[in-house]
């Protein structure tokens, strides 16, 4: 701690340093080593990090497309009535939700780029429409399966448990 408040104090009180009079003595044969350098690579790195940055957002915004395709294709085919495997797109949707998820965590500054907000604002309408679906088909299975099981336990029912009104057919 006092290490830090030590450290903290020299910061203050440095002198405030003359840029122009530093640049001079640097170009003057005398001078061993300049104590302030121009940032000749300045704008290379800047831009080194706009191109790091650029490619972290194309890789994000391809696993978000990637989950997007994914979730729409799963919900074209309920609502057209194609055979789907459960399995497989629960497995693929869920590769796809990790990777996201990962990549979101890892750039969590990239949360706030313009396009990388609009995909998941897509992504999240997506996956709601995807809901609403599924909740359809799950809704009719179970309904399926109700009448089902109904008329299996009228078929094996003997009507030794059951009213007369039943056994009637009334």
């Amino acid at each position: 701690m006092q290490a830090q408040e030590g450290a903290a104090a020299l910061v203050m009180e440095q002198p405030v340093v003359d840029t122009e009079a530093m640049t001079i003595a640097a170009a003057s044969p005398d001078a061993l080593l300049p104590v302030l350098l121009p940032n000749v690579g300045g704008e290379a790195v800047i831009e080194g990090a706009d191109t790091v940055r650029s490619d972290e957002v194309r890789g994000l915004l391809a696993a978000i497309r990637r989950l997007e395709n994914i979730v729409e294709e799963e919900t074209v085919a309920l609502t057209t009535g194609k055979k789907i495997d459960f399995d497989d797109f629960s497995a693929r949707k869920s590769r796809s939700m990790l990777e996201f998820v990962r990549l979101m965590r890892a750039r969590m500054h990239l949360g706030s780029e313009v396009e990388v907000t609009e995909e998941i604002q897509r992504l999240r309408e997506k996956l709601e429409r995807n809901r609403s679906v599924l909740e359809m088909h799950y809704d009719a299975v179970r309904e399926v399966a109700s009448i089902i099981v109904k008329a299996i336990k009228e078929a094996e029912s003997d009507g030794t448990y059951t009213g007369r009104t039943a056994q009637d057919g009334k």
